[in-house]
């Protein structure tokens, strides 16, 4: 016998919780919600991974950054010269544990090959085709919508980028609290660490770059609006 209660104790990742579930978590134990396809989670892996490769080139293209694990990829990449793509992948690392334990094994693996592809993308895409020139202030703009969108396709289809997208994804999922916020404050610390290797200005740009990104989030992945399957 079902209980109409939406505080029926629920066991997830091994706790048992008796408070609400938040929309989005009762959408995935909806069984009426027809699950995407391999052949759908792959062609949106892939086209968020490439909306964000392109918008990582265009910020180490006039020396901006962005939040998150890729932006602390890009401050010590700026600071060491070593290849982004290769600081990206290990910075990832540590998040895969907590992935695992608090998001599932779906979630991790495909995020584990987001994050793979996306190093490979960010570490020779340069090859293959170069910007000759382009505003920051463009740049930013464009850049953050790219990143946005990307992470937007992977959230969708049980994936992320990896590290503060891990966090910021589970407390959507586990206390309602929107994605997009949570990320934005993390964002913004990323950023203020910056300081020390670009100037204000691109640091300026920078910041627009997260906040374009992280208000497309907000607006476009509320708890419930749609579901992560």
């Amino acid at each position: 016998m079902q209980s109409n209660s939406s505080t029926q104790p629920s066991v997830r990742g091994g706790l048992t919780s008796r408070h609400p579930q938040p929309a989005a978590i009762k959408a995935l134990e909806d069984p009426s919600i027809r699950r995407h396809t391999p052949f759908e989670d792959a062609q949106a892996l892939f086209t968020g991974v490439l909306f964000v490769s392109l918008a990582m080139i265009l910020f180490a293209q006039v020396g901006l950054l962005t939040g998150g694990t890729a932006g602390a990829a890009f401050v010590l990449h700026y600071a060491t010269g070593i290849g982004l793509g290769k600081l990206f992948f290990l910075i990832n690392l540590p998040f895969y544990w907590f992935a695992w334990v608090r998001m599932g094994r779906e979630f991790t693996l495909k995020t584990f090959v987001a994050v793979g592809v996306l190093s490979l993308a960010t570490e020779y895409s340069p090859q293959l085709f170069a910007i000759e020139r382009i505003h920051p202030a463009y740049a930013a703009v464009l850049g953050g919508l790219l990143l946005g969108s990307g992470c937007l396709f992977l959230a969708r289809h049980r994936a992320s980028l990896g590290g503060a997208t891990i966090v910021s994804l589970y407390l959507q999922q586990a206390r309602g609290w929107r994605a997009g916020k949570v990320q934005m404050v993390m964002d913004g610390t990323i950023l203020l660490s910056a300081l020390s290797v670009v100037s204000p200005e691109r640091l300026a740009y920078s910041v627009l770059a997260a906040v374009v990104m992280n208000l497309f989030i907000a607006v476009n992945h509320r708890p419930g609006r749609y579901a992560v399957l």
